[in-house]
């Protein structure tokens, strides 16, 4: 049995995923990052600040008016949050959209680094220093009064 998990963790599939969750990990620290301290606080400014968050409406019970969503929770009383719900599907598209144009940043310098690769394989050779050093013999050579 330790053979089998010494086989199946040597897989390079599970190295893989391991590395990809580690990297998934970190990448989600950047994108939280940046929806929440940069694109977030833009948002803020263009929308007048509004949060959703603190929408809802009371099916069953007594909520005092005004109340946050929290306070309508501890109430106990039945409340269909529909401004949470809101807010989720906002800062989910945000996330979204951040990664979209990082992938999309990712892919274009991969296509640029990709392409100089090809310019520099397909460069010609060019002759070589015998076959330059024959061309000068062979200039000097001809030159009148050589």
């Amino acid at each position: 049995m330790i053979q089998e998990f010494k086989q199946f963790i040597a897989r390079g599939n599970v190295i893989d995923l391991a590395v990809g969750i580690i990297i998934g990990a970190a990448f989600t620290a950047i994108v939280n990052s940046l929806v929440e301290d940069m694109i977030n606080p833009i948002l803020g400014l263009i929308i007048g600040g509004i949060d959703f968050t603190n929408l809802y409406f009371v099916m069953s019970g007594n909520v005092p008016d005004g109340a946050s969503l929290e306070a309508a929770r501890n109430s106990g009383a039945a409340i269909f949050a529909y401004g949470s719900f809101l807010m989720a599907v906002l800062n989910f598209l945000i996330i979204a959209w951040a990664v979209f144009l990082l992938v999309k940043a990712v892919n274009r310098v991969q296509t640029a680094a990709l392409r100089k690769e090809e310019v520099k394989e397909e460069e010609p050779a060019g002759p070589s220093q015998e076959e330059l050093l024959a061309q000068i013999r062979d200039l000097l050579a001809a030159r009148p009064g050589a």
